[in-house]
């Protein structure tokens, strides 16, 4: 059976504590758009699988009272920074399975303001998550001050400028294009643009990444609204219908201890799902004309290039670099602005993504619409871990 997103609807991003609101506001905001955009009683909902990760259990039910008390079961899921996206694919897998017609997938974040602390704070990896991926990073590049998760991406970047010769303008260029795409998007946290250079003299995080190249604290929620195949003929949401052809989620496998960090980071979790993807639905990266990925620091997106087949392995900066992944070049790459840019409330993310695909497929996405978009990829990861590579179609 195939699944299609009919709506979605997302909050502005914001700064954490700038705006009066909790999160069952944001959730109320953003899941009351969803409905609207595919003109649907949220009475006809059946299930509701809410993302997020800073808040306690049964959040997810606080926060879909506000969209109405029909007593459908509500599942609180947390999978670290995929969270939204593995909403998205708990509400595939009940419509696909046929064991539901209409699925309202949320996710949602209330952060503090600062640097996450990624699991390991102080270098205390006993009781950590995410131990074993610290671990590894601390015995090949030892642990400092600055925040673990900038610490961990930062490594991964060092690795990759040594293995591969990719520069700190390279990486820059990430920032400096996703900054630029923001500036088109009123839901995004940061609408500056910033060349190359400003980028570069940016304060360091923690080298050779600066903080215009690291995703920020974020409050937000996004969602979608999926359904079935007879639903969307029932109710006639052709026009609004776009189809998930295909979505794969990885966890680590024996490749990401290697010892690398970037393989720590989810390299080949991003690569093996994107192969799944690949064969399942029998498209490939050449068949792609617009992606979402998950750039919470620049050189994650550098990474994910490579994962997903669109250069060889070592390529990515020259890639970036050739301009084949912005607007006129050969995939749009973050059109939203991406984490760095747009933002990144954790349990909203996955699903914000897949917001602006659906923007973009039924060329809805304004000054920021790639031209002719058929075909969209979605990338959402989260370290301990977690890979979920969605491709949707028109």
């Amino acid at each position: 059976m195939k699944a299609y997103i009919v709506g979605v609807g997302m909050t502005k991003f914001e700064k954490p504590e700038s705006r009066d609101w909790q999160y069952w506001d944001m959730v109320r905001e953003a899941g009351a758009a969803a409905l609207a955009d595919a003109g649907v009683d949220y009475g006809l909902v059946e299930q509701v699988p809410v993302g997020y990760c800073f808040q306690a259990s049964t959040a997810g039910q606080r926060a879909a009272y506000e969209l109405g008390l029909t007593g459908v079961p509500v599942y609180n899921v947390n999978n670290n920074c995929a969270t939204g996206s593995t909403a998205l694919m708990m509400a595939r897998q009940f419509v696909q399975g046929g064991i539901n017609d209409c699925v309202l997938a949320v996710g949602f974040e209330k952060m503090k303001r600062g640097a996450l602390g990624g699991g390991a704070d102080g270098g205390d990896f006993k009781t950590s998550p995410v131990a074993r991926h610290y671990g590894i990073m601390a015995a090949g590049h030892g642990f400092e001050m600055s925040p673990p998760t900038a610490q961990i991406f930062g490594n991964a970047a060092r690795e990759h400028m040594e293995r591969y010769g990719t520069t700190a303008a390279q990486l820059a260029a990430v920032g400096a294009k996703n900054h630029r795409h923001s500036a088109n998007n009123p839901n995004a946290q940061f609408q500056d643009v910033y060349t190359v250079e400003e980028i570069l003299a940016a304060k360091t995080i923690h080298d050779p990444l600066t903080k215009l190249q690291c995703s920020p604290t974020s409050d937000g929620a996004a969602a979608a609204l999926v359904v079935s195949e007879r639903f969307v003929v029932r109710h006639g949401l052709h026009d609004r219908a776009v189809e998930i052809v295909a979505q794969a989620m990885t966890t680590d496998t024996a490749d990401s201890f290697g010892g690398s960090c970037i393989d720590v980071v989810g390299k080949p979790m991003t690569a093996a799902a994107a192969r799944q993807v690949y064969e399942a639905s029998g498209l490939g990266i050449e068949d792609v004309d617009v992606i979402e990925l998950h750039d919470c620091f620049s050189v994650n997106e550098l990474l994910t290039y490579e994962a997903l087949g669109m250069c060889a392995d070592g390529a990515s900066g020259t890639l970036v670099e050739s301009g084949a992944t912005t607007y006129g070049g050969r995939w749009v790459v973050n059109p939203s602005g991406g984490l760095i840019s747009k933002g990144h409330p954790l349990g909203a993310t996955g699903l914000a993504q897949a917001a602006e695909l659906v923007w973009q497929l039924r060329g809805e996405a304004g000054p920021r619409q790639v031209p002719g978009a058929g075909v969209g990829l979605a990338h959402n990861i989260g370290l301990g871990g977690a890979a979920v590579v969605t491709l949707l179609r028109r």
